[in-house]
C-alpha cells in the first residue's frame, strides 16, 4: 500500500473579503475530489483572504499510479488562472516506511 499527500500554498488573486475567497477555494476542493478521487480540503490559513493551504490525500496499491495521480492534481491546479500556486509539498508513504 502506498499513500501520497500534496500540500498547496496558494495565492488567490483578486479576492477582498473571506466570502470571496470560499468562492474561488470550494470549486477547487470540489473538483479534485470528483475529478481525481482523492480526499481534499482548505488545511491552513483560513484567515487570510489572499492565502490558501490546501490538502491532499491519496491511497493506492501501485507507486506508479499514485505517482501518476499526484502529478495530474498538481498540474491541474497549477493551471488554475484564478490562483497563483506558490509552493507544492509531496509526500510519498510506502510499505517500506516503518
Amino acid at each position: 500500500m502506498y499513500a501520497g499527500t500534496l500540500s498547496f500554498d496558494l495565492l488567490l488573486g483578486d479576492v477582498r473579503s473571506l466570502k470571496e475567497k470560499r468562492s474561488v477555494v470550494r470549486p477547487i476542493v470540489a473538483e479534485l475530489h470528483r475529478k481525481y478521487a482523492v480526499s481534499v480540503a482548505e488545511v491552513g490559513d483560513q484567515d487570510l483572504y489572499r492565502r490558501a493551504t490546501i490538502g491532499l490525500a491519496a491511497v493506492s496499491g501501485d507507486a506508479g499510479h499514485l505517482t501518476d495521480l499526484l502529478d495530474r492534481c498538481e498540474r491541474w491546479v497549477a493551471a488554475r488562472p484564478e490562483v497563483e500556486l506558490l509552493s507544492v509539498r509531496r509526500r510519498f508513504h510506502g510499505d517500506h516506511d516503518d
